[in-house]
């Protein structure tokens, strides 16, 4: 009997996810600064509705990013310490695949599909976006682009450019920050989350399934950018230049 525990805070919420062979129990909650209080009791909450200890779990898995800052060490920390201290492995979960995964329920159930590359654009901050490209096969996902950091203008002249790997569709959230900046041309768009949780439980369990584990001691966030904020003279400078 294999059981998941997941967590994932790369947002401004919190998902939480158990995975049994009987159920798929799923939680989310406000993220941010709240979640590092949040967390440890909901993950608590999740195995006790299951009638589940730490001790029945085969393996932590956790969003390692990008995303923000604060919520990335937050879930790193919290699935590396449980698992030290139950000595279970860990999986690293894609965060922005977690979007994809998300918009490729949305689109299934409402009975459409989209395409044969999802590129996932997050809203990073600092005028910048988080993105990346993902393509359903086989019943999983593949990474076709890695995370990297974008402006609007960037994104939208990659997009543009038959040979490198235009979109299908594009999910996230800079589709609603940044607008019309962010052209998508053809491709459909699925702004909105649907279930952080459910898609964080089926990503678990394909990397479980593919055999992904980590010793708790390699649990890493992966940040893609090291600047997290605009200094006070950069901040001014925005407001002067609006």
């Amino acid at each position: 009997m294999t059981v998941l525990l997941a967590l994932d805070s790369s947002t401004e919420s919190m998902a939480l996810a158990l995975i049994t062979p009987a159920e798929r129990l799923l939680h989310e909650g406000e993220g941010g600064a709240k979640a590092s209080a949040q967390m440890v009791p909901a993950a608590l909450a999740l195995l006790a509705r299951a009638g589940l200890g730490l001790a029945d779990v085969d393996a932590i898995a956790y969003g390692q990013g990008p995303g923000a800052f604060t919520g990335l060490r937050t879930a790193c920390a919290v699935a590396q310490g449980l698992a030290l201290g139950a000595g279970k492995p860990v999986l690293a979960i894609d965060s922005l695949m977690q979007v994809a995964e998300d918009a490729r329920q949305q689109a299934a159930a409402a009975g459409t599909a989209l395409g044969e590359r999802v590129w996932v654009a997050m809203d990073a901050r600092m005028n910048e976006i988080y993105a990346a490209a993902y393509g359903w096969q086989d019943g999983r996902w593949q990474a076709l682009a890695a995370p990297a950091l974008y402006s609007a203008e960037s994104l939208s002249a990659r997009w543009a450019d038959a040979s490198s790997l235009p979109p299908t569709a594009v999910a996230g959230s800079a589709l609603a920050v940044f607008g019309a900046a962010l052209q998508t041309g053809a491709a459909s768009r699925w702004p909105e989350s649907r279930s952080r949780a459910a898609a964080l439980a089926e990503l678990s369990q394909q990397a479980w399934d593919a055999g992904a584990l980590r010793d708790a001691a390699e649990a890493m966030p992966v940040y893609v950018r090291d600047k997290v904020a605009f200094t006070t003279a950069e901040r001014l400078a925005a407001r002067a230049a609006s």
